[in-house]
């Protein structure tokens, strides 16, 4: 399969750049990095920090970048994790299908539905005013979710996009800047799903948060 065969799906949403590749891994390609990326990656439970306390992220994670790629985040600083070689060819070839440069990728390994994501924009200071973000996901099919930032007067509208197995998503823009998104729980009966969130860093942002 070509890398590029595949056009990009332009997703309509105001202020923002959001595009998808929904079978842009092959299905056998798809279900072998699944299996070496369970298999690879020290998956670990990340300490969050909700509504002024600290908890355990409902999800297993890993930070993994080259070397200066320090993230905060939710008031913990994560030291990246080395490139596996698995994760280092992805890299290269998310970039040329994005057309951006990334030094890291937060792998996130959802056991089942009730695994999730709670609401956020990825605006943190070491991704820059703009940020291009690509999503790569893995395994069990599930639901997306976006809603506008500003509250307004009356309920935000939340909109849904179905990710499946080797899709690639790919936000940019001021997407960050006036969306949040998440990955609700769910009580249907699925199996694990593997995101990867390939991200730049600025390494010389001191963030203190």
């Amino acid at each position: 399969m070509s890398l590029f065969a595949e056009q990009w799906q332009a997703i309509p949403l105001p202020d923002a750049q959001l595009r998808l590749l929904p079978h842009w891994l092959a299905p056998d390609e798809a279900d072998a990095l699944f299996e070496e990326l369970q298999r690879s990656i020290a998956w670990e439970v990340h300490r969050i920090r909700i509504f002024g306390r600290e908890v355990d992220s409902p999800r297993l994670s890993c930070w993994i970048g080259d070397a200066d790629a320090t993230y905060v985040y939710s008031r913990t600083r994560f030291e990246p994790h080395p490139w596996t070689e698995a994760l280092a060819s992805l890299r290269w070839r998310v970039q040329q299908a994005c057309g951006a440069r990334f030094n890291s990728v937060l792998a996130n390994l959802y056991r089942d539905g009730r695994d999730a994501m709670g609401w956020h924009s990825d605006d943190e200071a070491e991704l820059g005013p703009r940020p291009v973000i690509a999503s790569v996901s893995l395994g069990a099919e599930r639901r997306f979710c976006l809603r506008p930032r500003a509250k307004g007067a009356g309920k935000r509208e939340v909109r849904g996009l179905e990710l499946p197995h080797g899709s690639l998503l790919c936000m940019a823009g001021d997407m960050q800047r006036h969306y949040q998104h998440s990955l609700p729980r769910t009580s249907a009966a699925v199996g694990p799903r593997i995101n990867l969130t390939f991200r730049w860093i600025e390494s010389s942002v001191d963030a203190r948060r």
